[in-house]
């Protein structure tokens, strides 16, 4: 039986000599999904990415690319013969122009497909002759991209995609990878610290602190697993601790009383009921608070 999952870590660690990279790291990505990476700079995101890839072998630990492990050369080589990478650098041959590395990158993709390759490059404003080397940084992302979503890949990773891209280009880059993983079925497994990016075409996250998993699960269903509650009282808020389970943070701000919870609200208010506050407002969290929360990080 197929596994549900199309990436799977279990457990997975990575030192560099007196440094912990990852430090158990249990991540699944299921098929078909597009999956932001969040996290801090540090946090362990690109080294996840690199040992998917069969490019830094882990120190313990299990992974596993479309139920095919990571650990053996072989291995790596079959998982990138059926995955797409954009690193943060976009290294590109800059002797060649833009048709000859299209041609070029294309003999090492048996699926790879000539018709998206030819429409991106033309909503990308790519033209065919222009000099690699000689192309923006912005337009050197676009070019990337372009190799990477002909490809004819099962799955698609991406590290920072968005560096180089003024905004317009950003909501252009977004609406393609949406409709591409729609219409090709593509896996999108991308690391971003831009959280407008991931909060607008995700529908799966994973957020990393530390080199483990904090946070994960469809991004609709994290959303809705996070309560802010505003107690406001006719004077100061009480000093006071709340014990209801899933409390994350209480604050007095003046006369109001925020808590911010995930799981049952609904017995953090009833706590609280008990001090009599004037009001009470229950709001949903965005991805930017929970993100912020997670990692330990004040708002």
């Amino acid at each position: 039986m197929a596994s549900q999952w199309i990436i799977e870590t279990v457990g997975l660690r990575k030192s560099y000599r007196d440094a912990e990279a990852l430090a158990g790291l249990d991540l699944r990505v299921p098929h078909g999904a597009i999956c932001g990476l969040l996290g801090r700079n540090g946090a362990g995101k690109t080294t996840t990415l690199k040992v998917l890839l069969g490019m830094v072998r882990p120190t313990s630990g299990e992974a596993r690319v479309f139920d095919i492990a990571v650990n053996d050369e072989r291995s790596s080589v079959a998982i990138r013969a059926r995955t797409a990478f954009v690193g943060e650098d976009k290294d590109l041959y800059t002797g060649m122009t833009v048709a000859q590395l299209v041609r070029f990158t294309s003999k090492f993709y048996p699926k790879w497909r000539t018709d998206l390759a030819s429409t991106y490059l033309a909503q990308f404003e790519l033209r065919a002759d222009a000099a690699v080397k000689d192309l923006s940084r912005g337009m050197r992302t676009k070019a990337a991209l372009v190799l990477a979503l002909a490809t004819g890949a099962e799955l698609l990773i991406l590290d920072e995609p968005m560096s180089g891209l003024d905004p317009a280009a950003i909501e252009q880059v977004l609406g393609i990878l949406v409709k591409h993983a729609g219409r090709e079925g593509t896996t999108v497994l991308f690391s971003s610290h831009q959280l407008a990016d991931i909060d607008q075409i995700a529908d799966h996250i994973a957020i990393i602190d530390r080199g483990r998993v904090v946070v994960d699960g469809e991004l609709d269903e994290v959303r809705a697993a996070y309560r802010r509650i505003q107690f406001v009282f006719e004077s100061a808020a009480p000093d006071v601790a709340l014990k209801a389970e899933g409390i994350l943070t209480v604050r007095r701000e003046g006369r109001v009383l925020s808590v911010l919870c995930r799981g049952a609200h609904a017995n953090v208010v009833t706590e609280a009921q008990a001090l009599n506050p004037k009001g009470v407002e229950v709001l949903p969290v965005t991805l930017k608070e929970i993100f912020l929360e997670t990692v330990g990080v004040e708002n």
